[in-house]
């Protein structure tokens, strides 16, 4: 009878161990549960909960035990850290802001530097041998309405030449294809002529520059003729950093820029936002975006466009609807992150 009373004891002790085991993994189940409703934008792995149960008993009765647990550690909950799309986004944008600064296809080289350079010489030979000329003959009106002129007209050079390559060829085309597809794709990322170092952006034009006006300069001595062909090389030559600035933020902006963009010296960063709309077919000049309203509202392009899709059956880009080659893509989208 003794024997019997003991192993009843040793039951009873092992049932209540399981049923306060029961009850604590009950209870952890709830919190788990309640953790997982009220927690937004993570990533949980499964809790691990260890369970420790044993009975004892005199050597004249029976034993009941659990399986032993791993740990000597009873009831574990060990949740993993939770990783929230916040910290990926940043993480991703850390990288992705560090690749862009880095890319070397937006520093300058030495071989920009010097065409920058001989550029630059180029135009101050012009400017230079014009101002001689006009003291030599005590005349300065003809060489300044030249260069006068010669600023006029490098914006509406600039607009002619930017619609051309915005709407016709392909980085295929000879000559200009570099031009056409940097173009083309500055649609598409506008933002990165922001990033480019100075002789990087210029050096293109730098060295047609140097190539067409030079001559000039050796050639030419007449003060009038030297002043439009500086001003007007000049001009077209530092377009491209006059188009970069039109992309900066004001706050970034030198306040001698701002000045000269608000007096429409400058063509301005709302004028060429403009042409960065839809339908992407107006405001192509970039010197000062004198011509723009002009040009536009006479719909001088749209007649060339039809002159040449009836002359020679070419359909400008400007007539598509805008696809992803086109239209613009946010800084952090569009730059591939650094591993």
């Amino acid at each position: 009878m003794s024997s019997i009373l003991a192993q009843n004891h040793a039951i009873r002790s092992s049932q209540q161990v399981l049923s306060g085991t029961s009850d604590k993994i009950g209870t952890i189940q709830r919190r788990s549960s309640h953790r997982v409703k009220n927690t937004s934008h993570h990533f949980l792995l499964p809790a691990r909960v260890y369970c420790i149960s044993s009975s004892s008993s005199s050597s004249n009765s029976a034993t009941i035990t659990t399986k032993p647990p791993p740990v000597t550690e009873p009831l574990t909950y060990d949740p993993l850290t939770p990783i929230t799309k916040t910290e990926t986004s940043t993480t991703t944008t850390t990288s992705s802001t560090r690749s862009v600064l880095n890319d070397p296809s937006l520093k300058s080289t030495w071989a920009h530097r010097a065409w920058m350079t001989s550029g630059c010489t180029t135009v101050l030979i012009s400017l230079a041998r014009s101002a001689t000329g006009a003291i030599d003959s005590h005349s300065w009106a003809g060489p300044l309405i030249a260069g006068c002129i010669g600023y006029v007209l490098s914006d509406l050079a600039s607009g002619i030449y930017h619609w051309g390559i915005d709407n016709y060829g392909s980085a295929k085309t000879p000559v200009f294809g570099s031009q056409i597809d940097a173009f083309q794709g500055h649609h598409k990322w506008p933002w990165t002529i922001t990033r480019r170092e100075f002789a990087n952006n210029l050096h293109a034009l730098a060295r047609a520059v140097t190539f067409t006006v030079l001559p000039i300069d050796l050639l030419c001595n007449d003060a009038t003729t030297l002043a439009f062909a500086g001003v007007f090389s000049g001009c077209i030559m530092f377009s491209q950093q006059f188009h970069s600035w039109a992309h900066g933020t004001k706050s970034k902006l030198p306040s001698t820029v701002l000045a000269l963009q608000d007096a429409g010296i400058l063509v301005s960063r709302s004028q060429h936002g403009a042409h960065h709309r839809p339908p992407y077919n107006n405001n192509y000049c970039i010197v000062s975006g004198l011509w723009n309203e002009y040009l536009d509202r006479t719909k001088v392009f749209e007649l060339l466009e039809m002159i040449f899709f009836f002359k020679f059956g070419v359909r400008p880009r400007s007539w598509s609807e805008p696809n992803s080659e086109w239209t613009e893509e946010t800084e952090t989208k569009s730059i591939p992150v650094s591993h």
